[in-house]
């Protein structure tokens, strides 16, 4: 019996090992979704580049996933109700929503309001989840942060004061708070089905809540945007986005909230403004400034500090917990 539970917890340990370095390297290929949402504007609408996008990944988790869910078809079946509230928040909100925002406000803000995002969730986990995070832990991510908002701001402390918000903050809004109950309703709510499994019943769920809106869009019945047909180059951001901030990165960040919890997980958004200008440097020429790397200086030690825990960050599962 020793030697079966050391053998547990040597691929427990492994997992977590595993799940750190996702943390650290999942970034670079989410931060992928800025540069598809600044090229996508004149090349796809938005509810068509996230069906597309949903509908690409869909298909290349089918041949892993379609045989469990056929023979898992009992048991799973009950959950379809919370399979389509998780596919309209991680699929519709934060896809549609966050392409159409971006056609009418500034990175700077999108950037801003979704800064507010790990907090929320690190405040929403631990009364929902019962996850702790020790005072250390929180130090950290509040200089993260910190070097967030200093990439944001660009150096300058004064352009957060002069920041001014429109309608289309709305959209990132209603976005980073999507977020924030997807991350936390995936580890709240259990399921029978395997994380591959669900995750592409959680991707069909949100296809069915994408198609009607992708429909309104088309036909100019969806307010603030206008329905454009991919052209070609809109295909490739399709496809683009399907596989790296798709496919990948979703896979990835529930592995991560399965094995680190909901508030450690969420770090990644911390890290995504570093990834995104090192992307935007290599792959569009842009410069990387003084305050990108004043910013990483704060950004990366924190992170590092936030994710190390001698002991489990998350709390046994509270009484009376969903399942």
């Amino acid at each position: 019996m020793s030697g079966a539970n050391d053998a547990q917890a040597l691929r427990a340990a492994r997992r977590q090992r595993l799940a750190l370095l996702l943390l650290w390297l999942i970034p670079a290929i989410w931060s992928s979704n800025y540069l598809i949402a600044r090229a996508a504007t004149t090349e796809v609408s938005p509810h068509a580049l996230a069906l597309g996008r949903w509908c690409v990944a869909l298909l290349l988790m089918l041949p892993l996933t379609g045989r469990a869910l056929w023979l898992q078809r009992q048991q799973w079946w009950p959950e379809w109700p919370r399979m389509l509230v998780l596919g309209a928040l991680g699929m519709w909100v934060c896809g549609a929503f966050v392409y159409q925002g971006g056609q009418s406000t500034s990175a700077t803000n999108i950037g801003l309001i979704y800064a507010a995002s790990p907090v929320g969730i690190a405040v929403v986990s631990r009364r929902v989840l019962g996850e702790r995070v020790r005072p250390l832990q929180s130090i950290a991510m509040c200089l993260a942060l910190a070097g967030v908002l200093y990439v944001i701001a660009k150096g300058d402390w004064q352009t957060l004061a002069s920041v001014s918000f429109s309608m289309g903050d709305l959209w990132i809004v209603a976005a980073a708070m999507s977020w924030v109950a997807y991350s936390v309703l995936q580890q709240y709510w259990r399921s029978s089905l395997g994380a591959g499994a669900r995750l592409a019943a959680i991707t069909a769920g949100g296809i069915v809540v994408l198609l009607p809106f992708t429909l309104l869009e088309a036909w100019g019945a969806w307010p603030g945007a206008v329905g454009q047909w991919p052209t070609p180059k809109g295909w490739w951001l399709v496809f683009a986005a399907a596989i790296f901030p798709g496919y990948l990165s979703y896979h990835a960040y529930a592995f991560m909230g399965r094995e680190l919890g909901a508030t450690r997980s969420s770090l990644v958004l911390y890290l995504a403004p570093v990834y995104a200008a090192v992307s935007a440097w290599i792959l569009l020429g842009e410069p990387v400034k003084d305050y990108h790397l004043i910013g990483a200086a704060l950004i990366l030690p924190s992170i590092a500090l936030a994710t190390r825990s001698p002991t489990p960050l998350t709390a046994p599962m509270p009484k009376g917990r969903s399942r």
